[in-house]
């Protein structure tokens, strides 16, 4: 590792995720988690979600406001744009998440950012779920996820931080492992 005179400061408390991990392998129960969000239509393909709690340490917590998402699809669909597109937000969710474990895993191992900035790209061919080509997948082809980190540390340590991020990220799991979906009707 690179090390700097000054002490390392990326805004993480690396203790108390430690503290966190070591009181969650005590008591197995409370790292039990549910997230959840609500949605509600509002017309054509445009709807508005809702995050506002979910339950985790053993009872139900809530987050200091309420998030509301609009979701939509844009104008060259014929819809409004009222807002992202919901694999747009697939997208914010994946690079938000390696972003934070980018920081996460610097502080721990001791890098000192001075900037992080992610690009994320996901090509698709939206004639699969326009139902017009059957063998074409609904979902996206590959996502490209380009990170430029300004830090006190080599190539090698970045690529490894990065490496270290993909690892520990819970929705780069969810987008590259099968997931059991359920949708019912309540």
């Amino acid at each position: 590792m690179t090390s700097t005179d000054r002490p390392v400061d990326n805004g993480v408390n690396v203790q108390a995720l430690l503290d966190a991990r070591d009181a969650l392998s005590a008591a197995p129960e409370a790292a039990q988690f549910t997230w959840r969000a609500s949605c509600t239509w509002r017309t054509g393909t445009h709807s508005q979600s809702t995050v506002a709690g979910f339950t985790g340490l053993g009872g139900e917590q809530r987050h200091r406001t309420t998030y509301e998402f609009d979701v939509d699809h844009p104008e060259c669909f014929a819809s409004a744009d009222n807002g992202a597109t919901p694999v747009e937000f697939v997208l914010v969710g994946l690079v938000g998440c390696l972003t934070a474990g980018v920081a996460s895993v610097a502080q721990h191992r001791g890098i000192q950012l001075r900037s992080v900035t992610a690009a994320i790209e996901g090509d698709m061919n939206v004639l699969g779920i326009l139902g017009a080509d059957p063998g074409i997948r609904n979902g996206f082809e590959a996502v490209t996820v380009r990170f430029s980190i300004d830090a006190d540390a080599s190539r090698d340590e970045l690529e490894a931080l990065l490496a270290q991020a993909q690892k520990r990220s819970a929705v780069f799991d969810v987008v590259t492992n099968p997931v059991k979906v359920l949708v019912e009707l309540a």
